[in-house]
């Protein structure tokens, strides 16, 4: 098999990964020490070979070679992708945008399922082996290949039996895949207490909190005098400093836990808060 031409996508020494309209392609050529992943939209993860683990917070997915997995939209989870069977981790993953869905939806209709048809519950699961899924992922593994870069119009194709596929499985797909109601608006503070270890960008919170940049940025001029930058740092600060009061605890312990990247970061801004050290508080 021969290394993808990665000019749609990136790639560093031991990870390829890119994209045709929407269908990923990635490489691992080493076991990745879990990536946390945070979907905008739904998705298909297909395991070509190798596998992945998949940590929602409250179970670990083992998807093996030739199955997949769904996860839906605005659903945070870690994904671990290892070799297996002497196979490096080769996968597809496959997004499904609201647009497209809404393109689907007029041509498919809303008469098809009976409309108290329930939603999915909002977790990851895997897909049963279904002969339409088996051979849509095997149609595409040709595009593994740099020399076969496919079309815009048949990776839409694509796309379209994907969703297909799902909504042969379960009819629930169908009111999941196809609500198009913007999500309620969720309490900001809330929100960053629970998440604060992570990194977001604005865009990145409104979209979580169920708003507009601008409304986001409007509503939280309401409960904060600091940026959400400076709020979401403090909140660090202020869990690292309760942590370090508690027990016997070292910065190297401590920094990443809370969300610093590094301890020169972490230290410098303890400093500024805090007028002393992590070291004076912590154990040496």
């Amino acid at each position: 098999m021969k290394q993808p031409n990665t000019t749609n996508g990136h790639t560093d020494p031991l990870h390829v990964i890119f994209n045709y309209n929407d269908v990923f392609f990635s490489f691992f050529y080493d076991d990745e020490g879990g990536c946390t992943h945070r979907s905008h939209d739904f998705a298909m993860n297909y395991v070509y070979s190798g596998m992945m683990v998949i940590d929602n917070g409250t179970e670990r997915i083992s998807v093996d070679k030739g199955e997949c997995a769904f996860i839906p939209r605005d659903h945070r989870i870690t994904i671990y992708k290892r070799t297996a069977g002497g196979e490096r981790y080769c996968g597809i993953f496959m997004n499904f945008k609201r647009n497209f869905l809404r393109e689907m939806y007029a041509r498919i209709g809303r008469n098809e399922v009976p409309a108290d048809t329930p939603k999915l519950p909002q977790k990851v699961m895997k897909l049963p082996k279904t002969a339409e899924i088996t051979s849509l992922f095997t149609s595409l593994t040709p595009y593994f290949n740099a020399d076969e870069r496919p079309n815009d119009d048949l990776m839409q194709l694509k796309l379209q039996e994907g969703l297909l596929a799902l909504l042969h499985i379960d009819k629930r797909f169908m009111p999941t895949l196809f609500d198009f109601n913007e999500p309620w608006k969720i309490d900001i503070i809330d929100f960053l207490n629970s998440n604060y270890m992570y990194e977001f960008t604005q865009e990145e919170l409104a979209h979580y909190t169920g708003r507009s940049l601008a409304t986001f940025k409007r509503d939280f001029k309401k409960v904060s005098d600091l940026t959400p930058e400076k709020w979401i740092i403090r909140k660090r600060l202020e869990v690292a400093y309760n942590i370090m009061q508690e027990g016997d605890v070292k910065v190297a312990d401590i920094y990443s836990k809370v969300g610093f990247k590094n301890p020169s970061h972490f230290s410098t801004a303890f400093k500024r808060q805090y007028g002393i050290p992590p070291t004076a508080m912590a154990a040496q």
